[in-house]
């Protein structure tokens, strides 16, 4: 780690961040939830049971909050930590364009430029701290 790098991180205080940055992203889907519109539709095979997406949900978040952890750790607050933002930002815009507003065509560009943004996210990560990298790719996976 870089003199520069620990002078910027306060181990605790960067955890209460991200943390919080976390928990409110994830307030998103308490907030818009899927109706009965939703089950309505014709879904693609392979779409995990509703059950299934707190869990999966909770366990990317806390990865992911992980992951952002170590990279301010190792290089503070820079591009890797922005790019986090930006994907916290569309992923908490996801659920209310597509459940909340039932925009179906607009949540499609909020997922895809999610996806541009987790992608670029794991390169960054990846570069800053391998572990992280690696913590990031099943968020991306289940983006994808």
């Amino acid at each position: 780690m870089s003199s520069t790098a620990a002078v910027r991180f306060h181990p605790v205080r960067a955890a209460i961040i991200v943390a919080a940055l976390v928990v409110l992203t994830s307030l998103t889907g308490s907030v818009a939830r899927p109706g009965a519109w939703y089950h309505a539709l014709s879904h693609p095979t392979g779409t995990p049971p509703d059950l299934l997406f707190p869990i999966a949900w909770t366990i990317l978040y806390i990865v992911m909050a992980v992951a952002a952890w170590r990279v301010w750790r190792a290089e503070g607050f820079g591009r890797g930590m922005a790019l986090f933002i930006v994907q916290l930002a569309l992923n908490a815009l996801w659920m209310p364009v597509a459940f909340g507003a039932q925009w179906l065509a607009g949540a499609l560009v909020v997922v895809l430029a999610l996806w541009a943004a987790v992608a670029a996210l794991a390169v960054v990560f990846f570069r800053a701290d391998r572990i992280a990298g690696w913590l990031v790719a099943p968020y991306l996976a289940w983006v994808s």
